[in-house]
């Protein structure tokens, strides 16, 4: 009797780390701190590159993002969107990824910036990622008392509590 031939397995992929870079809101400094970051480990030999930015028009900001290398963006409906399957293809060790609750045009594979990023880590590319506190799911009713409405944009608790690391910006 003929045994049947199993094609090779490839060896498990490492699931990518996330780090979170938290701050109170837009401006305090959460892009910097990741690009500092993403800097020195890309100095001890990471290849690090830039997914998406926003680099606010911080001049000390636009200028740490000049030192890396920047996939180009997507276009979709004329915004700039990460092109997921650029970054897939080009498989840095570490990506940069600004605003992971943001909401994804219409047409994109997944509707959620973070759905794209647990595809990278699923991938095993690690990823640093910016997230302004008010759009924790936990911190809704806090954040609708102080702005007197709930934030749309919510990032589950989870996400946080099984982020490999959490850098607070401020």
């Amino acid at each position: 009797m003929e045994e049947a031939v199993r094609p090779a397995q490839s060896p498990a992929v490492r699931e990518g780390r996330l780090t979170l870079f938290v701050g109170y809101a837009s401006g305090c400094g959460k892009t910097y701190s990741m690009l500092r970051e993403a800097l020195e480990r890309r100095r001890s030999g990471c290849d690090a590159v830039i997914g998406l930015l926003s680099p606010g028009g911080w001049p000390e900001t636009e200028a740490l993002a000049a030192e890396f290398e920047a996939l180009p963006p997507k276009q979709w409906g004329g915004a700039a969107e990460l092109d997921l399957d650029g970054a897939l293809q080009r498989a840095p060790q570490l990506l940069i990824v600004d605003d992971l609750a943001h909401e994804n045009p219409e047409g994109c594979r997944h509707k959620r910036r973070l759905q794209d990023v647990r595809e990278l880590m699923r991938a095993g590319i690690d990823v640093y990622a910016a997230l302004d506190v008010q759009h924790l799911e936990s911190l809704q009713d806090t954040v609708a008392a102080i702005l007197g409405r709930p934030e749309a944009l919510r990032v589950p608790d989870h996400v946080f509590d099984r982020a490999g690391r959490v850098i607070f910006a401020d």
